[in-house]
């Protein structure tokens, strides 16, 4: 067995998190022991660190006072030579800068995952320019999209230490809650009349998800059609979402549902799933989509054109083009059909790409070779 420890900060399921958990299930198969450690802040409970357990995971705590901690270091080295792993693996910005800092590396081969960069905060903003100094050292990075592996280069990682790991799925996820039995109490408990037609976006509220281009585009699709945008996640932009829907006159048509643990449910109402995004890696929402059988429309950013085909298995558009965005929605609406062959399609890309197993035997084989 390689022995992994994998260090990611996560207080929620977030995507890399949720990537993390799924690797969990299938890495004893593929020969690899697995710990994750997590940094806490006071009470060590939270959503991620009960999931993780609850799936029998071993979970490590770090605890920090703040985001320069330096009893963070010691703490990391010690946790090191405590698990003595063959490799260790952190994800993310701050993982990356603590573990070269804490000198990891040099106790065991350090792989990096890079999740792609956000520019939420000063303190965000500073740690991305911190990991041109971290990636350095790693012997190998994993990024989730060609744009990504790119950025890498750019900021001075060899391109041969680069492999590019796109994020995986269940093929079954979400679809039993497609089952009516499900989706129609939960459409009513939300209060949206049986006969709109949901139009579902799934994710943070920040900037790169650019949900004005999406209230501006359904702001654009006919009335007749009956559209109702739910959306779900939570972050600092909701106020200015908020006041964009009053501005548009919108708000019969808008439903928050705010931050949920998971998201499953709210596929099995949606008619059409739409991400709106500037920037993405290897969007979690969009295979949700797939997996669970709604037709997508997204922006042609990232890792996403490697996923999908425009016309054969979803629709994709230009960012900030709230036409095009309104008018692929509405063409989906209107025709099942087209709908249809999205699902189709997208199904058998789930299968043939993105099945957990495939994901995790191919990190298993990268552990080993590092490992040597």
């Amino acid at each position: 067995m390689t022995r992994l420890l994998a260090i990611i900060e996560a207080y929620t399921i977030t995507g890399p998190a949720k990537n993390l958990l799924e690797f969990a299930k299938y890495a004893p198969a593929a020969g690899v022991d697995l710990t994750i450690a997590t940094f806490v802040r006071g009470n060590a409970d939270n959503l991620f660190i009960r999931t993780a357990r609850a799936q029998g995971i071993r979970v490590e705590t770090i605890e920090e006072t703040g985001a320069w901690d330096p009893k963070v270091l010691t703490a990391l080295q010690a946790l090191v030579n405590r698990v003595r792993p063959d490799v260790v693996q952190t994800h993310a910005v701050k993982s990356h800068f603590l573990a070269r800092r804490a000198g990891l590396p040099a106790r065991a081969p350090w792989i990096a995952f890079h999740h792609g960069y956000t520019w939420p905060t000063f303190k965000a903003r500073l740690y991305n320019q911190l990991d041109r100094w971290s990636l350095r050292t790693a012997v190998r990075v994993l990024t989730v999209s060609e744009p990504f592996r790119d950025q890498l280069t750019a900021h001075g990682v060899p391109a041969n230490r680069i492999e590019i790991i796109h994020n995986a799925i269940q093929p079954t996820w979400g679809q039993a809650a497609r089952n009516p039995a499900a989706a129609g109490p939960l459409k009513e408990s939300l209060g949206i009349p049986a006969d709109r037609k949901v139009v579902l976006i799934v994710g943070r509220l920040s900037k790169e998800k650019d949900h004005i281009t999406l209230l501006e585009a359904i702001h654009r699709i006919p009335a007749t059609l009956n559209p109702h945008l739910v959306i779900v996640g939570e972050g600092p932009e909701r106020a200015n979402i908020e006041a964009k829907i009053q501005s548009l006159g919108i708000v019969d048509r808008v439903t928050f549902t705010g931050q949920r643990d998971s998201a499953e449910p709210f596929y099995g109402i949606a008619d059409v799933a739409v991400l709106s995004s500037l920037s993405e890696g290897s969007p979690n929402a969009l295979l949700e989509a797939m997996a669970a059988g709604v037709p997508s429309v997204s922006t042609r950013v990232g890792g996403i054109p490697e996923i999908v085909v425009d016309g054969e298995s979803a629709y994709l558009v230009n960012t900030r083009d709230p036409v095009t965005l309104g008018d692929r929605i509405a063409h989906l609406i209107q025709n099942p059909e087209t709908a249809a062959r999205f699902i189709r399609r997208s199904h058998e890309l789930v299968a043939e790409r993105h099945a957990p197993e495939v994901r995790t035997s191919r990190l298993a084989d990268i552990y080993r070779t590092v490992a040597k």
